[in-house]
């Protein structure tokens, strides 16, 4: 068999990144040089992307290997019981939700098993306790931010293709097609948000749309828009529109602000974000506030935050705060330990966990991340806690003896989603601290650290997994490891 070819299965399991597992009877013949050899019995694995335990499916080849082979489904020709049907209509299309037809507790099912997996499988690791995984209550509008992009090359959908309506192809606002950089599907509802955010899309679409301005495109290094970001706070009112140009034009901006406000009244801030950069990043060099404070406020728990323009906030506020209790909880802090929050961020977690410990310092690398982590500070008059700017991919030991500040008690660490430089493992395993606190936006590069640090000093007690992104594969995961 090749690239390209068809192929009939029956999906009987399911792995991480959404990839439903199908066993091939024997005879498969592999393309390559040694096709004997890769004749397998029955234990010949195809991943077929978009696939349910249960599926009945053609797909197409899309990758061929010795032991197993990557595929696409093309056609459902049984579906499996557990699928639903997708509330949204550019479910399959867009790069946003990957599972929004699978039956929300099969998700979390899945979840849970695929941590368990990868935490076992790459890290080596067991005889640890897996505590239940910590559902969302909202499944759909559970979003505090959308980023939206601009492009010249609008992708149409099938239906579109198939109908006689003729469509501006030159003109989209939207949200990526997977693996297609430079293509973007123009769509008018995204249910990840709020009804104000599709507002919002719609009236910056048509407002801009209508009067001909002109899109960046990387390949003259020209044009206006780049992106659309909206963040909304789920706790308080408060509303921002951030638009991203290539360059400044505070006459158009003033009149789509002035119309943006009285169309959608619910708008508390508007900013301009200028990035004259190649890179596709919704993130200006600078950025010039047209409307209200240029901030939002929201809340975690008791304590309340300030959220700038690029100013990084855990994208699903209700769920933080149960992934942060998840976190509190696993410190088992008595209230007379010194913890350490390495990659703070803006203090999310320092703060959250500052009344239940003695001082907690927060390392971060990013400097203005350390600036909103100082604000958040005074906005909730903590005196115990303390930020500070440092590179943890290098050796932090040097950085904390210069400052004389005290060894910790308790280390939690919430790092990107590459996981630890091998340095940061280091430092960790110097510091020593009784209790470790790991959380994680990916199980894969946890399971890597996990396996360093229980080879040396630590051991996993439990883990427990918190469902930030329901209709995706994303999960976030902690893991509380004591010293052996």
């Amino acid at each position: 068999m090749k690239k390209g070819d068809a192929l009939d299965l029956e999906i009987t399991k399911y792995a991480y990144e959404g990839k439903g597992i199908a066993k091939v009877n024997k005879g498969l013949i592999v393309e390559g040089p040694k096709n004997e050899e890769a004749a397998i019995e029955n234990n010949y694995v195809v991943f077929a992307m978009g696939g349910y335990p249960g599926d009945v499916v053609k797909v197409s080849l899309t990758k061929i290997k010795k032991s197993y082979a990557e595929s696409k489904v093309v056609e459902l020709l049984k579906p499996s019981p557990l699928r639903i049907k997708a509330r949204c209509k550019y479910f399959g299309i867009c790069g946003g939700c990957k599972q929004q037809d699978l039956q929300y507790e099969v998700q979390l099912k899945y979840k849970q098993e695929q941590v368990s997996d990868i935490l076992t499988r790459i890290g080596g690791l067991k005889d640890f306790e897996t505590e239940p995984i910590v559902a969302a209550e909202n499944t759909f509008f559970y979003r505090n931010k959308m980023e939206f992009s601009f492009a010249e090359k609008r992708w149409l959908t099938q239906d579109e293709i198939n109908t006689d309506t003729e469509f501006d192809r030159n003109f989209a606002l939207g949200l990526h097609i997977p693996n297609m950089f430079d293509k973007v599907l123009d769509i008018n509802e995204c249910f990840l948000q709020s009804e104000e955010s599709n507002a919002i899309l719609n009236f910056t679409r048509d407002f801009f749309k209508s009067r001909g301005v002109s899109i960046y495109s990387t390949k003259t290094n020209s044009g206006y828009l780049r992106n659309l970001v909206i963040k909304q706070s789920h706790h308080t009112n408060g509303l921002m529109v951030n638009l991203v140009t290539f360059n400044e034009d505070d006459e158009l901006f003033g009149e789509y602000t002035k119309e943006l406000v009285a169309k959608i009244p619910a708008v508390t801030t508007v900013i301009n974000n200028i990035n004259t950069k190649k890179a596709l990043i919704a993130l200006g060099e600078y950025e010039k506030v047209f409307y209200g404070p240029g901030f939002i406020y929201d809340t975690i728990g008791a304590y309340k935050y300030r959220i700038s323009a690029n100013s990084f906030f855990q994208t699903n506020s209700l769920q933080a705060e149960k992934l942060y209790q998840t976190a509190l909880d696993f410190a088992e802090l008595k209230g007379d330990e010194i913890v350490y929050d390495l990659y703070s961020g803006a203090g999310t977690i320092t703060i959250f966990v500052s009344g239940f410990a003695k001082t907690v310092y927060g390392f971060e690398s990013v400097e203005p991340a350390v600036a909103d982590a100082n604000e958040n500070k005074n906005l909730n008059g903590i005196d115990n806690v303390g930020f500070f700017t440092a590179n943890l991919n290098k050796s932090f030991i040097p950085f904390i003896e210069e400052n004389n500040l005290q060894k910790p008690d308790v280390i939690i660490l919430d790092p990107p989603r590459s996981g630890m430089h091998p340095n940061t493992v280091k430092d960790i395993l110097e510091l020593l601290p009784g209790r470790l606190v790991y959380v994680s936006c990916n199980p894969a590069s946890q399971a890597r650290d996990l396996k360093l640090l229980c080879e040396e000093k630590y051991k996993i007690i439990k883990t427990q997994s918190v469902d930030m992104f329901p209709h995706t594969y994303h999960i976030e995961n902690v893991v509380q490891l004591t010293l052996k």
